[in-house]
């Protein structure tokens, strides 16, 4: 892979990062309930569903889904699910600050966040078709594809760790300011219909798309 080509896929790969979507709500609402610190796990999920991701697109299984409707269908109707089930879950989460404010954090566990974030990522059959489209245009076929498909994944998993970071901060920031537990329940409302609106939209895309 020629340098330039890397270059136009590293200044792509901050649009694709940055777009509001799912995994930027997920890390907001993250960082609204637990803070950077904590909240960034969700983060560390997302990342490892990009690599599954890549590795679904490197093995051909990417293709698959983009030609199966059925294949498609079953990928796409349990993200919307999942999607819909964090929007009710963060809509009865709990109105208190977190624990920047205490010494008694809200409740947490690493590997339940680290899961959601991956879970957000493979679910949605959007971001395999997206990178079914887009990867091929910067390999180069004449050359081995492990190395230039690693080379990608590690490019992209870069920008979204810096991404997310910011909208994590994002909503740690916000919450530093509020200290009323109604501004905390319409901003976990917020987030929750977010989310529904995330699922909502996914359900209407087709793989023909």
């Amino acid at each position: 892979m020629a340098f330039s080509t890397w270059l136009a896929f590293f200044a792509a790969s901050w649009a694709i990062s940055f777009s509001p979507g799912p995994g930027a709500i997920s890390a907001m609402a993250s960082g609204l309930k637990y803070g950077f610190r904590r909240g960034y796990w969700t983060t560390v999920g997302l990342i490892l569903g990009i690599l599954i991701q890549f590795l679904i697109v490197a093995v051909g299984l990417g293709a698959l889904l983009a030609a199966s409707e059925f294949a498609f269908g079953i990928v796409k109707w349990l993200g919307v699910a999942y999607l819909i089930y964090l929007g009710w879950k963060q809509f009865r989460t709990d109105a208190a600050p977190v624990a920047v404010q205490t010494h008694d954090p809200a409740p947490f566990k690493r590997r339940e966040l680290i899961l959601r974030g991956c879970l957000i990522n493979i679910t949605n059959p959007k971001g395999t078709v997206f990178l079914l489209a887009v990867v091929p245009q910067f390999l180069n076929l004449q050359a081995p594809l492990p190395m230039q498909y690693a080379a990608l994944a590690a490019t992209l998993c870069l920008t979204d760790l810096v991404a997310m970071g910011c909208y994590t901060t994002l909503a740690a920031r916000i919450l530093k300011l509020l200290r009323s537990p109604r501004h905390i329940r319409w901003l976990n409302r917020g987030f929750g219909a977010m989310f529904i609106l995330a699922g909502t939209v996914l359900a209407s895309f087709s793989h023909h798309k």
